[in-house]
């Protein structure tokens, strides 16, 4: 089965790359520019401007997908709030081009979506009234509307807070960026108020996986079972690979006065993909330890 990923220089897409490739998936990555992660596993790339439909139709015309996965995303909340032009046509315009290309092609479509759809109050379900509370979770929000206005049958996953492994050319995670600042030795202020469903890469491949095999349709959640605050994702790091937690100093969020409001209390439930996908979330530690070996 021939599997295109959008936005293949990404974390996640790195991660669907190398894991779908390895499942014996033929996968063929694009993006802007040249190919600048090396990975682990073998996989095609083709460059596409996603905005540009002329673009998207040749590759499309070349490789002739059966699934497509889009990750591809303006997903930096600041530069969304400061850029909303271009946001929407990162987020809303090029997935509205993608699915109607898909369309003609009869190519499954499965699109990365974001909690950031979704205001306070959680742990969210599927079900729940999206209601976001800055211009990036908007545009993702409008961006699901659109391609399902397009391509019904589509699937849409959320995750939140993706962390995991890091290879040449990947740009790191949260969890790279502690450990890397307790490995210097550098003092780092971690916020304590604010609640995440922190999402191990691995899970969100495995729950692809099994969408595919399974021909799912819909909406599903794909994050972790742990409920934490980036403070205790932190001490997680520090434990695990044995670096001085006491570099590490507990803040709110109001010691980083941002323009983009994000949720105290966010994070995803993940029953529906238990029941449908089987689907078993990693612990946290259990995901920092498996992230760093």
């Amino acid at each position: 089965m021939k599997i295109a990923i959008t936005g293949s220089n990404g974390f996640l897409a790195q991660h669907l790359c190398v894991f779908l490739a390895q499942q014996g998936f033929e996968v063929i990555g694009c993006g802007r520019g040249m190919n600048r992660v090396q990975s682990p596993a073998t996989f095609a790339y083709h460059s596409v401007e996603l905005t540009d439909v002329s673009s998207i139709r040749r590759f499309f015309s070349l490789v002739q997908p059966e699934i497509i996965i889009h990750t591809a995303a303006m997903s930096k909340p600041d530069e969304c709030l400061q850029n909303p032009e271009a946001c929407l046509l990162h987020n809303v315009t090029a997935t509205s081009l993608l699915a109607e290309t898909a369309q003609l092609y009869n190519t499954k479509f499965i699109f990365s979506s974001t909690d950031f759809i979704f205001g306070e109050g959680g742990p969210h379900s599927e079900t729940d009234q999206p209601a976001p509370l800055n211009f990036y979770g908007e545009s993702k929000w409008m961006a699901e509307q659109a391609l399902l206005s397009i391509l019904p049958d589509a699937v849409i996953f959320r995750p939140v807070f993706i962390y995991g492994k890091q290879w040449p050319g990947m740009r790191g995670s949260f969890i790279h960026w502690v450990a890397n600042a307790l490995q210097a030795n550098k003092p780092i202020k971690v916020v304590t108020d604010q609640l995440r469903t922190p999402t191990f890469a691995p899970d969100i491949c495995k729950g692809i996986t099994t969408i595919i095999h399974t021909n799912q349709t819909g909406i599903f959640h794909l994050a972790g079972k742990d409920i934490l605050s980036p403070y205790e994702m932190a001490l997680a790091v520090a434990a695990t690979l044995r670096l001085d937690k006491n570099l590490i100093e507990p803040v709110t969020a109001d010691s980083f006065p941002e323009p983009v409001k994000r949720a105290q209390k966010s994070g995803l439930k993940i029953d529906k993909a238990q029941r449908l996908l089987a689907y078993e979330a990693t612990s946290f530690e259990e995901g920092v330890r498996m992230s760093f070996t």
